[in-house]
């Protein structure tokens, strides 16, 4: 099987990562881009160095997945670590085990702790929970691969205090730009749903509250879906069995093909096929099928679970995006969910650089839906990213005002960051150790040096960062950060963006006028040649 570049990127990166010594590391795939593909290629080039492997995951339907992709693709076979079925005594050298088989102490203390060399964890973002832990610290020498679909910031940070390195991140919007992914449309559904009520556990909203504020907006909900998904294959994530059975008869009502599935579904396989070879057009689920289930032609996914977990909103959306023959575009109906304490997940939260573009990237997406249209969002970002940036520029010019009596010799770093519109500086937040401990007399030197005020910048990994950007801009040849500081207190705009050459011409012409701005020049509307 021929791998995909960023694939073949992914697979060479986590063996560099255990070659150099870091033994816990972590791969982020978007749904839909074939981690187990990935994870079985890496367990072949393991099993061909003589080693041992385990495959661990909380479900039964991820051992299968990952036995027969295993299979498929490499020719490998595995024995099963689940239930009453054991490896013990097996010849074969891949696993696949479930962890609640795996943490029972009888059982795992046949395993002595160097019998697995390798131990790959699917859906990693549970690994942190105690079960797991138990198992994976029972295994303390071996080398631990994690994969999960794309984590938000509070998920990185909890997978930090495990994991000692990121070997390889593949985003969402980089796979839809490659045709690896659908593009996805957003459309909020301009009803104003009462969430104000209802309770939390585990920090996100309590379920069977959930499934009550929800109750008595099911008819206008389908009555939306009659609109934009009667011509669609579309799955609904609701709270609870009891509400997604109830949304299902509303939809036949409605004229849908609807079918619901849930945990105790004995016929779950049987309504599943039908559902793939298009006897049902809407499948309506309480959060079975947020992992491990895969149908490409849907193209339609309704999010009636509002979470605040972004882990969880974008499994939900993954069984959308998937390519297939014919499919355009997955549309993701949103809705306007009132809640007064609470930040949710939207469809800004798949793809957003940072809290602040989601949050004009939801605004956007929310006026358009009062006007009945759905937006691209690799398009709605874009825009947003120049909304928030002119923004910044009119606050940033309000404090370049301020900083004009202030003479120093460096620059701020913020003033810096926001003058080459770098998220990834403005936004960073350390989630390895090493990158939360405070910057090294070095790394304070050498910023000193490139003319930044390193009393401003509070830890090792932001310093890491500026100094490779620093590093970088200095070989392509742009502007400086003291060139930018002083021609944006002269009132020029996004100085950051020039080359060192034209940043230089402008200040030769300003000093040979006496420090002041040449005739006919006009800071804000210049632009250099």
């Amino acid at each position: 099987m021929e791998l995909r570049p960023y694939q073949q990127a992914a697979r060479t990166a986590i063996q560099k990562e255990w070659q150099e010594g870091r033994k816990k590391t972590l791969l982020v795939l978007p749904t839909g881009c074939g981690k187990t593909i990935v994870f079985s290629k890496v367990i072949e080039d393991r099993v061909r160095l003589g080693e041992r492997v385990l495959v661990l995951a909380h479900r039964g339907e991820l051992l299968d997945q990952a036995s027969d992709k295993l299979e498929k693709s490499t020719g490998l076979k595995t024995a099963i670590e689940k239930a009453e079925q054991t490896s013990i005594g097996s010849f074969l050298r891949v696993v696949v085990g479930s962890v609640q088989t795996m943490q029972r102490e009888k059982r795992l203390s046949k395993f002595p702790p160097n019998y697995f060399d390798t131990i790959v964890v699917d859906e990693a973002h549970h690994c942190i929970s105690a079960g797991y832990q138990f198992v994976l610290n029972h295994f303390e020498d071996s080398n631990v691969l994690g994969v999960t679909a794309t984590p938000d910031r509070g998920d990185m940070r909890n997978l930090g205090s495990y994991f000692e390195s990121l070997a390889y991140e593949y985003t969402l919007p980089a796979a839809i730009k490659e045709g690896f992914l659908s593009p996805i449309k957003a459309l909020t559904i301009p009803l104003k749903l009462d969430l104000s009520g209802v309770g939390q556990q585990g920090g996100d909203f309590k379920t069977k509250d959930l499934g009550t504020a929800l109750d008595p907006y099911l008819y206008q909900i389908a009555d939306e879906m009659v609109k934009h998904c009667a011509n669609r294959k579309s799955v609904v994530f609701l709270p609870l069995v009891k509400t997604s059975k109830k949304f299902r008869d509303i939809l036949n009502e409605k004229g849908f093909k609807a079918a619901e599935v849930n945990g105790e579904s004995k016929d779950r396989s049987e309504i599943l096929e039908d559902f793939e070879n298009d006897r049902y057009n809407v499948l309506c689920n309480s959060m079975l099928l947020t992992e491990g289930w895969d149908c490409p032609s849907v193209d339609c996914i309704v999010v009636l679970r509002p979470t605040k977990v972004r882990s969880l909103y974008s499994q939900m959306v993954g069984r959308g995006t998937r390519l297939f023959p014919g499919k355009e575009e997955l549309l993701l109906l949103d809705f306007l969910w009132h809640t007064e304490r609470h930040e949710l997940c939207h469809p800004a939260h798949l793809i957003a650089s940072s809290d602040e573009v989601a949050k004009k990237m939801t605004e956007n997406i929310e006026e358009a839906g009062e006007q009945g249209f759905a937006i691209d969002i690799e398009e709605a970002e874009s825009q947003a990213e120049k909304d928030v940036i002119a923004e910044r520029e009119e606050s940033l010019a309000k404090q370049l005002e301020e900083m004009r009596k202030r003479k120093r010799k460096l620059v701020d770093p913020l003033q810096f960051e926001m003058s080459i519109q770098a998220e990834d500086l403005t936004n960073y937040v350390p989630t390895f150790g090493w990158e939360m401990g405070p910057p090294s007399d070095k790394q304070v030197s050498a910023l000193e040096k490139l003319g930044i005020m390193p009393d401003m910048i509070d830890n090792a990994g932001k310093a890491s960062l500026m100094l490779d950007r620093l590093n970088k801009r200095k070989e392509a040849g742009l502007a400086t950060p003291k060139q930018i500081r002083l021609l944006e207190q002269r009132g020029f705009r996004s100085v950051g963006t020039w080359s060192f050459d034209s940043a230089s011409k402008m200040i030769n012409r300003i000093a040979a006028n006496g420090w002041r701005l040449p005739p006919g020049i006009k800071p804000l509307e210049y632009q250099p040649e």
